[in-house]
């Protein structure tokens, strides 16, 4: 039996037509398959990646740590130095009322963690979130994605979740006194990169002060220099009370983290103790590659060559198919007129060596989230193949 069929049969599956691109080796911003053939990515993972496939300062720790120990004990009872030493590095490049990191093993459980810790800080029930917003897919995490698309087949979820529109001035006076939390990303990823208007997201942060609502961004996916800042929020002058942090923090590895001031977070340590645990969370492994990878993205600059990448991009990606062009730095949405038309250039593009995806809410745009420090080359190569691709399909 081949490899494909293996798969299919034993490995459990999330659609029914899965892309079956068997990837036997990556390095940098390209991937190659079982039969030799390349391809440039310009997913890294769904902008897990950020430092590029197998860092060699990332390889570097992961095989440091291997010669020390693995997992030892559930999360929050040994001290183990990854987990000290990137807490302290996060520490010291985030604004001072985002000190204390609780690490778990996904964005999704970070998502979970701090809807909890929301919950028992104030002492409220209700949580708001965002139309077309996307937070994991995990019972709570669900219960805030904002698509009835995919909660319609899990109900019922979670009571108390109210759903207001992004950017949308009105709606922020659903935010009261009996709010825990109001949970948004920085940019909306899945909505086909929706970019929040200064002065809004500004207003929800003072709304959210009035009402002692805590503010939760998620930059799971745009955080670590995505979008030309080491973190989103910088850009809009604005702090959130928590932090949600995802793929890219674990370098490649699976990590992921809350975020907050330690007078919060400590409300997870009493009443009940163990507020909040996990085995698994904060993994030595994948703290020790997300210090390095982190540490990469600062020493090597790679943050500051963002926006000009960009720019690069929007310089090559015109053609009279595409409707329009959504980017916020290296997270870009090329927007189609339908999702047979998209899922068509996706396929032809892996089939001249170009790897690319769709967005869950913007099923028409085509997903750019290559890896910062792709080269400029690779990025004109690509574009190229995009533009004949698109040349292919209208003639």
């Amino acid at each position: 039996m081949n490899v494909r069929q293996l798969f299919l049969n034993h490995v459990g599956q999330t659609s029914q037509e899965p892309l079956c691109l068997h990837v036997v080796k990556a390095e940098g911003s390209k991937l190659w398959d079982a039969n030799g053939n390349e391809y440039i990515d310009l997913i890294a993972g769904i902008s897990v990646c950020n430092v590029g496939h197998r860092h060699p300062a990332v390889l570097d720790a992961i095989k440091a740590q291997l010669d020390k120990y693995l997992h030892v004990m559930v999360y929050g009872e040994f001290m183990e130095t990854p987990q000290i030493e990137y807490a302290t590095l996060l520490s010291a490049h985030l604004p001072a009322c985002l000190n204390s990191i609780f690490f778990t093993a996904s964005g999704s459980e970070a998502t979970e963690g701090a809807m909890k810790l929301a919950k028992r800080y104030t002492g409220r029930a209700n949580i708001i979130s965002f139309k077309n917003s996307y937070h994991g897919s995990t019972q709570g995490a669900l219960s805030v994605m904002g698509s009835e698309y995919w909660q319609q087949a899990f109900r019922p979820l979670l009571p108390g979740i109210i759903q207001l529109e992004y950017n949308n001035f009105d709606h922020l006076n659903n935010i009261t006194e009996e709010v825990a939390c109001v949970i948004a990303e920085t940019v909306q990823a899945e909505a086909g990169v929706n970019v929040p208007q200064e002065s809004w997201i500004k207003a929800l942060r003072e709304k959210c002060n009035q009402t002692g609502t805590l503010l939760v961004l998620d930059e799971i996916q745009c955080g670590f220099g995505r979008n030309g800042s080491l973190w989103a929020f910088e850009q809009f002058g604005i702090v959130p009370d928590i932090l949600l942090l995802g793929k890219a923090l674990g370098g490649g590895m699976p990590l992921g983290a809350f975020v907050s001031d330690k007078k919060i977070m400590d409300s997870l340590t009493h009443n009940p103790v163990l507020g909040h645990i996990n085995t698994f969370g904060g993994h030595p492994v994948s703290c020790a590659a997300g210090l390095a990878g982190l540490k990469v993205l600062l020493e090597e600059k790679i943050i500051q060559e963002v926006k000009r990448k960009e720019q690069l991009f929007l310089q090559h990606l015109h053609h009279p198919m595409i409707q329009k062009v959504n980017s916020f730095g290296l997270m870009i949405a090329v927007h189609f007129d339908s999702f047979t038309t998209t899922k068509k250039i996706i396929d032809k593009l892996i089939e001249r060596g170009v790897f690319t995806d769709w967005f869950l809410f913007a099923s028409n745009a085509l997903r750019i989230a290559p890896a910062l420090n792709i080269s400029d080359e690779e990025i004109v190569l690509a574009c190229e193949q995009i533009k004949q691709v698109l040349n292919e399909i209208q003639s």
